[in-house]
């Protein structure tokens, strides 16, 4: 049980990796977007707000953390946990802009989208739905990817829990008996090889 709880690193990379990027860009393109005229009101570069606090840093910490725990968790139950935190995250991003602004206590406003119709729309994509729905996709996949257990975790689950076969005792007797004959055949060599000596030394005198 517990081999199969374990899974490849590697699983994770890609969906990890795009999840860390796509939390990134939630919690910082409300602070760099106006350099590009992309943003919401307040439209100054790293102009901080309760409201840009609760709808897109905390969500896009929360989906850039989820994403390095999918990244780096060879632990299936906690790989599930990282990918569920950025399902959350991304659900956030979808749903806060519009529920926030109704809790008027909490001061959750996103501002207004700055130029153009097209630019609004994209803004609007960007900043929250649409991104929303990217990491509500790339989430599910990780989700999928770890509830799976595929052939090849069973395989290794299975290798894991076979213990090795312990040497039975007629192989250890043959092994020990191949040994000790092995090592007088050496020492009688050695002793031979001696003899050799002793013969050619004595003549030479």
């Amino acid at each position: 049980m517990a081999g199969i709880l374990r899974v490849p690193r590697s699983r994770g990379m890609l969906s990890g990796l795009l999840l860390i990027l796509l939390g990134a860009w939630g919690a910082l393109v409300p602070f760099v977007g106006p350099y590009f005229h992309y943003a919401y009101t307040p439209d100054k570069a790293w102009t901080y707000t309760s409201g840009r606090l609760w709808l897109e840093i905390l969500p896009g910490a929360a989906v850039a953390l989820g994403g390095l725990i999918v990244l780096v968790s060879a632990y299936r139950p906690v790989a599930h946990f990282g990918a569920w935190l950025a399902v959350l995250g991304g659900a956030w991003f979808g749903l806060g802009s519009v529920i926030g602004p109704t809790w008027t206590r909490m001061n959750m406003a996103t501002g207004t989208p700055v130029g153009g119709t097209a630019t609004r729309a994209l803004e609007q994509i960007g900043f929250f739905s649409g991104l929303a729905v990217v990491i509500l996709l790339v989430a599910a996949m990780a989700v999928g990817r770890f509830s799976v257990i595929g052939v090849r975790d069973a395989r290794l689950a299975t290798a894991a829990a076979e213990p090795e076969p312990a040497a039975s005792p007629a192989s250890t007797a043959a092994t020990t008996g191949w040994r000790r004959f092995i090592t007088t055949r050496k020492a009688a060599a050695d002793e031979a090889d001696g003899a050799d000596a002793e013969r050619v030394a004595s003549s030479r005198s």
